[in-house]
């Protein structure tokens, strides 16, 4: 692993080592779970998707109470805990064989998962300086990446085997990764609890303020472009253009070499809110750009032609995904109060299950069924997601100004994965084609 994806000594590395421990696991666990469920356990497609949607929907909800729990006993103690339950939850896996157990389980592992990015995003605001915070993300997103595509590759060769202990083992070593997690965590320094609530604070605060709702729902827009990469994409390639099939592995391969490589270097740009807001907002300028090349793969341009157009668009899509990151990493932290970063983190987090769940319908049906049209109201649903950012974040700035808001103004100069979720490869490597799910931005 290169040097630059290693962030600076101390909290930071051991973060980044707790990131690493569980990300190998999830790469082999997300691109063999579907096959395991099918094959092994013996559910249908309609299974899976029905438990994986209603898990993420329990899990989304439990992501602000879990938070805030971090907040009021201690970032780390919890992102311990949560840890240790999403590793006993990826065991239990290995021995239920019905659906009724599966749903349980899958909704103890999205309830942990989404709890524990929260946690550990509290544990990161809690351990690093608020100037450092999005340098530190970017260089635990380079980490998750390079993390990934090692399980990604062990997880091939389980599915090279294609026999049940192969996919046994993929899953004892996600088991293993969280435990490892855990026990790295636990190498960090503890973080203070929050202060006890005051007589009038409300217990979940981030439900009353509509700015940060508004970001949260604007964010989830712009993060389908997770299931477009690894769900509507690879099905477009397959029914709308002449290009080969083993592109998509190649586009997966280059999205997760480049966030490697220039993820650290694009946050530099990100510094404060307005650098925040201009970075969401050349995202999603640079998505509309990406979904017009898209598009013109369907034009008859063979093979070879098809798959440099895709290629293009594909790198245009890995810009717009960093840029997008920093930012909404960036407006996340600087826009939650220092007493409740664990809850607005948990709430900010609900946009990956929420774009997960309801994006591979909704990408299927705009670009698979429709075609080139659905890709012009795309890349419109991203631009108007990307202006719309800017201006609530203005609105949210106002607010706190005004003293209405949770927290204090933040000025530019002011020192800011989800856990990942599965629904979208495992739904579409059941139903369709095997596609593997990018990781997503968090700790």
């Amino acid at each position: 692993m290169s040097l630059r994806i290693l962030p600076p000594a101390g909290a930071p590395r051991v973060l980044a080592a707790a990131q690493l421990s569980n990300s190998v696991g999830d790469g082999a666990f997300y691109v063999c779970s579907a096959l395991y469920f099918t094959r092994v356990i013996g559910l249908s497609p309609t299974q899976i998707g029905l438990g994986l949607t209603v898990a993420w929907a329990v899990g989304s909800v439990a992501g602000v109470p879990l938070g805030a729990l971090a907040d009021r006993r201690g970032p780390r103690g919890t992102a311990v805990l949560l840890a240790l339950a999403t590793s006993i939850a990826v065991a239990s896996f290995l021995f239920i064989r019905s659906f009724v157990p599966f749903l349980v389980v899958v909704c103890l592992y999205a309830t942990a998962q989404c709890g524990l990015a929260a946690a550990r995003q509290a544990l990161l605001a809690g351990l690093v300086d608020r100037s450092a915070r999005t340098g530190v993300l970017a260089h635990l997103q380079s980490t998750l990446n390079a993390g990934l595509a090692l399980g990604a590759a062990l997880g091939g060769l389980a599915l090279q085997y294609d026999t049940q202990e192969a996919y046994l083992a993929v899953f004892a070593l996600d088991t293993v990764g969280f435990l490892s997690c855990t026990a790295v965590l636990l190498l960090l320094p503890a973080v203070a609890p929050v202060p006890v609530r005051t007589g009038g604070e409300p217990r979940f605060a981030v439900l009353r303020d509509r700015p940060y709702a508004v970001l949260t729902f604007l964010n989830a827009v712009l993060l389908l472009r997770m299931p477009l990469l690894s769900l509507a994409i690879p099905l477009w390639i397959v029914a709308r253009t002449d290009a080969p099939s083993w592109l998509v592995s190649a586009l997966f391969v280059l999205n997760t070499l480049g966030v490697m490589a220039f993820q650290v270097r694009t946050a530099r740009t990100v510094t404060g809110l307005r650098s925040a807001s201009r970075a969401v907002w050349h995202s999603s300028l640079i998505m509309l750009v990406s979904c017009l090349v898209f598009a013109l793969s369907a034009a008859g341009l063979g093979p070879w032609g098809a798959g440099a157009v895709l290629v293009v668009g594909a790198v245009l899509q890995l810009v717009g995904e960093m840029l997008q990151s920093a930012g909404s990493w960036q407006i996340s932290f600087d826009l939650a109060p220092d007493r409740q970063v664990g809850q607005y983190q948990g709430f900010f987090g609900t946009g990956v299950p929420l774009a997960r769940t309801l994006g591979p319908l909704l990408l299927t049906s705009l670009l698979v069924t429709w075609g080139v049209p659905g890709w012009l109201v795309l890349g419109a649903l991203f631009l108007v997601s990307g202006l719309g950012m800017g201006a609530v974040v203005r609105w949210a700035e106002r607010d706190r100004a005004r003293g209405c808001g949770p927290s204090a103004d933040r000025a530019e100069a002011a020192p800011v994965t989800a856990q990942a979720s599965w629904a979208g490869t495992a739904i579409a490597t059941a139903t369709a084609t095997p596609s593997r799910e990018p990781r997503q931005p968090g700790v």
